[in-house]
């Protein structure tokens, strides 16, 4: 078995390539001033940008844990996530409120894609 650790840091790598599965790292906004759908759509273009490094696209995405610092943005979210995910190829979701580790941040998406 192969395990690829793509843009690894001393920290974390932002992905873990193994066994035909892509485990991205939590993904979070660069742009702290935006709205939640304004970082959720941040976030998913940098979903995008690694999926193709990796040689995949959101339409192989098999799982997806989403993380509000407010319940409140759902809606907001989801109007970005709506917007973004393939139609007959949406993976298994989870989302759940939770204290983000940086208070700036609306939103922080974690997943697993095929490759």
């Amino acid at each position: 078995m192969s395990i690829y650790r793509h843009k690894q840091g001393a920290r974390l790598a932002e992905a873990v390539v193994t066994n035909g599965l892509i485990f991205l790292a939590g993904q979070v906004p660069e742009n702290t001033d935006a709205d939640a759908r304004g970082q959720t759509e941040n976030v998913l273009a940098q979903i995008d940008a690694l999926l193709a490094e990796l040689d995949s696209d959101k339409s192989k995405i098999v799982d997806v844990t989403i993380f509000l610092a407010n319940l409140a943005d759902y809606d907001a979210m989801n109007a970005a996530w709506d917007a973004w995910v393939p139609a007959g190829s949406v993976p298994a979701r989870a989302t759940v409120e939770a204290k983000l580790a940086n208070p700036a941040w609306k939103v922080e998406i974690k997943l697993v894609a095929a490759r």
